[in-house]
């Protein structure tokens, strides 16, 4: 179990909020977002991967990074499913709302998206419509326009 707060919503399912990555997790993504060079950038997110196994933006925006449809596929699957992990540790029982209006949810939410475009890049049909479904289902109005799931 997590001392993390599950909220509960008068008529709707409960949401979850993921725990916020260390401040110097936090830190590093934004020096590597930061960096111009695709090659650099890619280098320092394998750094912070390396670093942080754990960290779901970091796979996200690797995906991101990657030099063809496959990598990106295998990227994104990584942080889906370690999100999918923090979600069960932070109580999320496989239904509820992981919403975008929470930046510690938005690396998770650009992961399955990664995901559901790059099955759709590699003819996987199936699994992007899942993964489409999937996000509508965790955040059926994410905030803003665009993409609202980006990390960070």
């Amino acid at each position: 179990m997590t001392d993390q707060p599950i909220g509960l919503h008068r008529g709707g399912p409960p949401e979850t909020v993921l725990p916020p990555d260390p401040a110097a997790v936090r830190d590093a993504l934004d020096a590597a977002r930061a960096d111009t060079d695709v090659e650099r950038r890619r280098e320092r997110l394998r750094g912070v991967a390396r670093a942080n196994p754990r960290c779901v933006s970091v796979w996200a925006m690797l995906g991101d990074v990657a030099r063809d449809d496959i990598e990106a596929y295998a990227y994104f699957r990584v942080g889906y499913h370690r999100g999918l992990d923090q979600l069960r540790q932070s109580g999320w029982r496989g239904s509820g709302y992981v919403r975008s209006s929470h930046p510690e949810n938005r690396g998770f939410l650009a992961a399955l998206d990664g995901l559901r475009r790059a099955a759709a890049a590699i003819g996987e049909t199936d699994e992007a419509d899942r993964c489409a479904e999937f996000l509508v289902q965790l955040d059926p109005h994410p905030e803003g326009s665009g993409n609202s799931t980006l990390p960070g």
